[in-house]
């Protein structure tokens, strides 16, 4: 892997890169890191592309010093990467949070983001606002550590790697170094009502990927469908998975993703489930 840091506003983008060939950039979710995609990028890498993982905000070995953590800034950040690496087209491959971070990198520059996937996606607030207030309480210290330890490590489905126990510590242990915590707190306070805003803006071809088990919906197969039709996008369910595919089962997320890459960006987009 070659790891790089691209400079963006008041601090930098941390990411890491392998293979050559066309460009893959993969985007985590609040509370991950990159490394969520680490049994992705070999599969990609192999299959002929550069494939990338980025931080975001305040996560992993990005920088602190940013005073926005929204999907406006994540999308930013994105397109700071591939602009680093030599422009698009690139694929963005966004998960949870990252996929809203995808949808407004595409609206924004259709040119340099030529196709999505979209991995168990927030692209909608999944409740009114007094739920993101809730979940601001409950990720108060000192309680709130604790809180999204249970939470994510729930968040998994009934396969799992050999070193899952190992990654989800690794996880929790980057959101416990000095500062890490408050930007994690202001990453989960941010609307993914732009994302919505934007599905209709949308020309990228896109790929919904969402694990069966995903209990961050109430009914991920619905959810999927949603989105994809939204953006005249394909559905892939992942049965057993929860919300993190990419890393619960890479084959067959991998198995999903390289015959979408492979598809004319002009080819007519059939939804199904």
């Amino acid at each position: 892997m070659t790891m790089i840091e691209v400079p963006q506003g008041s601090g930098q983008i941390a990411a890491e890169w392998i293979g050559t060939g066309p460009l893959v950039v993969c985007v985590p979710g609040m509370g991950e890191s990159r490394a969520c995609f680490r049994h992705l990028l070999p599969g990609l890498a192999k299959a002929g592309y550069r494939a990338v993982a980025m931080d975001l905000r305040g996560h992993g070995d990005s920088a602190l010093s940013f005073d926005r953590y929204d999907d406006q800034a994540a999308a930013s950040d994105v397109l700071a990467v591939i602009e680093a690496l030599g422009g698009g087209p690139a694929t963005v491959i966004g998960n949870s949070m990252g996929a809203a971070a995808g949808v407004l990198a595409a609206v924004e520059a259709p040119g340099v983001v030529d196709r999505l996937v979209l991995i168990g996606p927030f692209v909608r607030d999944p409740g009114p606002a007094v739920m993101r207030l809730f979940l601001r309480l409950m990720l108060a210290k000192p309680w709130g550590p604790m809180v999204w330890k249970g939470y994510y490590s729930s968040l998994f489905g009934t396969l799992r790697p050999s070193d899952h126990d190992a990654h989800v510590h690794d996880a929790l242990a980057l959101l416990g170094r000095p500062g890490r915590w408050r930007a994690f707190q202001a990453t989960a306070a941010t609307s993914h009502a732009p994302a919505e805003a934007a599905l209709n803006a949308v020309t990228a071809p896109t790929l919904v990927i969402m694990g069966d088990k995903d209990r961050d919906f109430p009914n991920p197969q619905t959810e999927a469908d949603w989105v994809a039709a939204a953006l005249h996008g394909q559905v892939q369910m992942v049965p057993g998975a929860g919300h993190y595919p990419q890393g619960e089962q890479p084959e067959l997320v991998l198995a999903a993703v390289l015959p979408f890459l492979r598809i004319d960006c002009d080819q007519e987009q059939v939804h199904h489930g």
